[in-house]
């Protein structure tokens, strides 16, 4: 279990990370079935840490997408893992062995402020480096959805600040969605005070509730 000292949290759930990114982020955003209908789907992500979220949503998209349909990933990470804790982190779960296969071909070994890492034809991870409070606003993209997976919200205010839903809601198309496992009150008020449309769901694995939405 990979773990931030910084931050004092896990990154994934102990009881299942793969799991619960099926059900907060693919489930939570509907993506097996807007990725059957799109040519060309953006994602956008608060957090990459192992990167386990992406190479799940890499494997959904190809048994849901089209042939010749595109995905573009923006990944925002202010402190990137090494290939070896990546690939132990991530070593449990055989399902994803060839996406992080994949994956770790094309992953730097030195970091710089943007990277793009193609994966093969239809697949491209943007990954940006640093304070996504800093680095989102000189990005160029909407997202079709938002993964907002940051440390807990009490370890990590920043990153669910008013400030930076507002920039993430200019980062997101019309009729965007987002969604995540927190369900803090002031989460939620910042979110539907940046345009975004909130409801509750049931959370994963015991947890009672998590938060998914629409961009009005």
């Amino acid at each position: 279990m990979p773990y931030s000292n910084e931050f004092g949290d896990y990154y994934y759930s102990k009881s299942d990370g793969r799991l619960e990114c099926n059900h907060v982020f693919i489930d939570g955003n509907d993506l097996k079935h807007r990725f059957a209908g799109s040519d060309r789907f953006v994602i956008g992500e608060l957090g990459f840490g192992t990167g386990l979220n992406f190479l799940e949503t890499l494997r959904q998209f190809k048994q849901y997408a089209g042939k010749n349909s595109l995905l573009d990933f923006h990944s925002f990470e202010i402190n990137p893992l090494n290939a070896a804790t990546i690939q132990k982190a991530l070593s449990i779960w055989p399902e994803l062995d060839n996406e992080l296969g994949q994956l770790l071909a094309v992953w730097p070994q030195n970091f710089e402020k943007e990277h793009f890492l193609e994966l093969n034809e239809n697949v491209n991870l943007h990954l940006h480096i640093g304070d996504v409070n800093d680095t989102l606003s000189k990005q160029n993209f909407l997202a079709d959805a938002w993964y907002l997976d940051g440390f807990a919200p009490a370890r990590n205010e920043s990153m669910w600040s008013l400030d930076l839903m507002q920039e993430i809601a200019l980062h997101t198309q019309r009729d965007g969605t987002f969604a995540s496992y927190t369900a803090a009150g002031w989460v939620r008020r910042n979110l539907m005070d940046a345009g975004f449309e909130v409801q509750k769901a049931k959370g994963f694995a015991g947890k009672r509730d998590m938060i998914c939405g629409i961009k009005n």
